[in-house]
């Protein structure tokens, strides 16, 4: 090859690409905050499909697994259909049932962050969690993979240090903990109580339940837990066609039911209409019915499967609260309406700080702080990327899908007891994939141009919040009823759902819209042209007329058509849903 051209105008400016190819892959760092599901999921993306990276991942825990790690509580297992909670990619064949348990799936904490803009990095302060040690480390992109159900809080009550005996959050149990003849109040009914109530009850002498939501429950024998036979888990792990069959079983019907989280679908009707009456039955005479049973629509909030949870809660062993705790005493925890309870332990099931409020100060460009820029309302572009901070990227951020899914365990039964079934789909994977997938493509772009950081466009991210808090109206999120995807709140706006279903999230994602990013570039923006000599040529293995075929096999361009190629359409038939899939 040719020596390459040399930079000889004087007032030329110095150009590093200059003796380069194109696309030469310069070498970049990234942290990941975070090793969870999303932290592993970034890191084994990042080696498949990247050269001349260096990647750390800070974790606060001791080992890696992030709420599967933490999460240890009596009945605590996967509330989504354990064949559809994995990666697309990596199926596993031996879960033992259909919501596996903890154990099955499985200290360093950033502290700060902030931008140089000069040296285009992150500078990044990292406290030992052990010796409180800080040191530091730098890097060009910040993945925040902490997730949105990690930072657990104990309730804000007043009194809470006072308790003479156990007081323990789900998210922190310990499982040393004796409860055989205690009295136990269990604050919260979302899906940590859910689980809990029915493993505990056997051993308590009591149980004190203050219910100051209701929640909707799946009651019926369908939705039992069902347990895979060992010919079932062979066949799964000797025919990958056959388990990757019952997979797409499961996640193709899950996706159908995204109808039914408008209010006035016919879907929604029926839906809330078939649960009352279900819960309804399971709880016949027990005086609880309106005191539990949800007033507002199905999928407000989430729904949980409730195996056992019902019988558990109409059994002469618990007492039903219809309200909250106002206050803690050395021996007992008072309700809202000024009754005292004496109690022996306090189990907190009262969830995780869902505000999308960062764990520590993160400073942007121009010294913003995203506390301050999210206070009022986070605003992320597209559920993963935040104006003003560049090469910034956090996984199932504000309006990532969380609960865009169907919400119903197919029973697979024409006596279903409604009309729609499904399984919640493994939202967790899909949307993570697909976040870490347009997050690579934009680091593509970086490390292989000479660009100095990318963030997404204010006016981009405004258009969207606008586009979302209209949306939300016509949706049952948006009913007044007490969930995390609102931070817990009942009427504020809803910044824990995206805008549409867990398919429509994959197809908004498929391929980035550069034109809502900035950009901004060391020197000139096409310095990565470089010595004009390509990639292919340094590589003496490669075909160097590899564009030369006899037929056009090149990758559709035309959405609608590419679309019909990887959704294999015409493949299968289904009857159009009654009311109309599009029915509002």
């Amino acid at each position: 090859m040719p020596n390459a051209p040399t930079d000889t105008a004087q007032d030329a400016p110095p150009n590093p690409w200059w003796d380069k190819p194109i696309h030469d892959s310069r070498p970049i760092k990234l942290i990941s905050v975070g090793a969870g599901a999303s932290g592993l999921l970034f890191a084994y993306k990042l080696q498949r499909s990247f050269e001349n990276f260096e990647l750390i991942l800070y974790e606060k825990n001791e080992e890696i697994g992030g709420t599967w790690l933490e999460n240890k509580y009596p009945g605590c297992a996967c509330d989504i259909a354990a064949h559809a909670y994995t990666w697309s990619f990596e199926p596993n064949p031996d879960w033992s049932s259909t919501y596996a348990g903890s154990d099955e799936i499985q200290e360093k904490r950033i502290s700060r962050a902030e931008w140089d803009n000069n040296e285009g990095q992150w500078n990044v302060e990292i406290t030992d969690v052990e010796t409180g040690n800080v040191t530091t480390d730098w890097c060009h992109f910040l993945i925040n993979a902490n997730g949105v159900l990690n930072a657990w809080k104990w309730p804000d009550i007043p009194g809470i240090e006072e308790f003479n005996g156990r007081i323990l959050h789900t998210a922190k149990y310990d499982r040393s903990l004796d409860l055989t003849d205690k009295t136990v109040a269990l604050l919260g009914t979302g899906s940590s109580a859910i689980q809990t109530l029915p493993a505990i009850l056997p051993k308590v002498k009591k149980v004190i339940s203050f219910n100051r939501s209701a929640s909707w429950v799946f009651p019926t024998q369908g939705f039992d837990q069902r347990h895979y036979t060992p010919e079932e888990k062979q066949a799964f792990a000797t025919d990958p066609e056959k388990h990757l069959a019952h997979r797409r079983e499961l996640d193709s019907n899950l996706n159908s039911l995204f109808s039914l989280f408008f209010k006035d679908h016919p879907a929604q009707t029926a839906m809330t209409s078939g649960m009352r009456d279900a819960m309804a039955a399971k709880i016949q005479g027990s005086g609880l019915e309106d005191k539990v049973i949800p007033k507002w629509g199905v999928g407000c909030r989430r729904i949980t499967p409730g195996v056992g949870y019902l019988e558990a809660l109409v059994h002469e062993k618990t007492e039903v609260v219809s309200c909250g705790v106002k206050e803690i005493t050395a021996t007992g925890c008072i309700s809202d309406e000024g009754k005292e309870y004496p109690v022996d332990v306090i189990i907190c099931a009262t969830g995780f700080d869902t505000s999308y409020l960062p764990r520590f100060p993160i400073i942007g460009s121009n010294g913003a702080s995203l506390t301050e820029a999210w206070k009022e309302e986070p605003e992320s572009y597209l559920g993963f990327a935040a104006a003003g901070f560049p090469n910034y990227f956090v996984l199932i951020g504000p309006n990532s899908p969380v609960g865009n899914g169907p919400v119903l365990i197919g029973v697979g039964s024409s006596q279903s007891l409604f009309p729609y079934q499904s399984n919640q789909p493994n939202i967790l994977a899909k949307i993570t994939e697909a976040q870490i997938d347009y997050t690579l493509k934009l680091i593509n772009r970086y490390q292989t141009e000479n660009i100095h950081s990318i963030s997404p466009k204010r006016e981009a991210v405004r258009d969207f919040m606008n586009h979302k808090n209209s949306y939300m109206t016509r949706t049952v999120w948006d009913l007044p009823c007490r969930s995390w995807y609102k931070s817990g709140s009942k009427s504020n706006s809803v910044t824990a759902v995206w805008v549409g279903s867990t398919l429509h999230y994959l197809e908004t994602l498929r391929e980035p819209r550069y034109e809502d990013w900035d950009f901004t570039y060391i020197g000139n923006r096409f310095a990565y042209l470089g010595n004009g000599y390509s990639q292919v040529e340094l590589d003496r293995t490669a075909d160097w007329s590899y564009y030369l075929r006899n037929e056009d096999d090149s990758p559709l361009i035309g959405r609608a058509k590419e679309r019909r190629v990887y959704s294999k359409s015409g493949s299968i038939t289904r009857p159009e849903p009654e009311g109309g899939m599009m029915n509002f």
